[in-house]
């Protein structure tokens, strides 16, 4: 059983990162283009820094710096009396109340911390990737509109979300498929975070002997185990190409661009 629910963590990871990126990469690429200077500056270094660290590495490196970031924290606010320092060569050792989480909570409070940094480590990753679509999805709408809007009285704000917005999406749709199916790629990361997804239970059910199982009836099964794992995933990524498409298709009705204008031959 844990095996089947182990699918339902992947596609809750996707359910909640999905947007969580998005709207990291909206604040991103909002922050890229702002007229205020520094506002910039971070919004293009969030950008260029989280692209520029390989996947592997960010993910191995932010998770364990955030953990530790977490109970230094509380390490400081509830152990005022410790007097021992708290890095100790290699080890990083805080006091038992600062633990995240406890040693006597319940196990489903362990997973759900898990999964919540996994969480915040794809959203931001992949929230730099949708940053830089949405920034240049931004600056493909054509200023003229802009000016337009500007020109029969919108303010800057009105005609940012009642001009750019809604049309950019068009321009952004198919880099953020793209990155939708890279996001799906990504998901076996979630084993070398310690979740325990689909790829840890296919390696503990279908070997013959593992660390935490002393002994299965079968051989070595592990070929069959990760072919329905290809299976799945070839399955997903099929159905999520035809909602895109469908998606595109609806957006671009109408438009100006070389979709919209199929839609109009299609049609005529």
């Amino acid at each position: 059983m844990s095996f089947y629910v182990s699918f339902g963590t992947v596609l809750l990871l996707l359910a909640i990162t999905a947007p969580t990126a998005l709207a990291f990469g909206f604040a991103g690429a909002m922050s890229a283009r702002a007229r205020f200077a520094p506002l910039s500056w971070i919004g293009k270094g969030y950008i260029a820094i989280v692209r520029g660290v390989p996947d592997i590495a960010f993910f191995l490196f932010f998770v364990i710096a955030l953990d530790q970031a977490i109970e230094w924290s509380r390490h400081k606010l509830m152990c005022r009396d410790w007097t021992d320092p708290i890095r100790q060569g290699n080890d990083f050792v805080v006091c038992a109340e600062a633990k995240m989480p406890l040693g006597t909570a319940a196990q489903w409070v362990h997973e759900v911390y898990g999964f919540s940094l996994a969480v915040i480590t794809f959203a931001i990753v992949f929230g730099a990737f949708a940053a830089n679509v949405l920034f240049g999805a931004m600056r493909a709408v054509p200023r003229a509109q802009m000016e337009t809007a500007e020109a029969y009285g919108m303010t800057h704000r009105q005609a940012f979300w009642r001009i750019l917005v809604p049309q950019m999406w068009v321009y952004a749709l198919p880099g953020l498929s793209n990155l939708w199916m890279v996001l799906i790629k990504a998901t076996p990361l979630l084993f070398l975070l310690g979740v325990e997804d689909i790829v840890y239970w296919a390696r503990e059910m279908g070997g013959s002997k593992t660390a935490r199982f002393t002994a299965y009836p079968h051989g070595d099964w592990r070929m069959w185990y990760f072919f329905a794992l290809l299976v799945f995933y070839l399955a997903f990524t099929r159905v999520s190409e035809i909602v895109l498409d469908r998606l595109m298709k609806r957006l671009t009705h109408g438009q100006a661009t070389s979709g919209g204008e199929a839609q109009r031959r299609a049609n005529a």
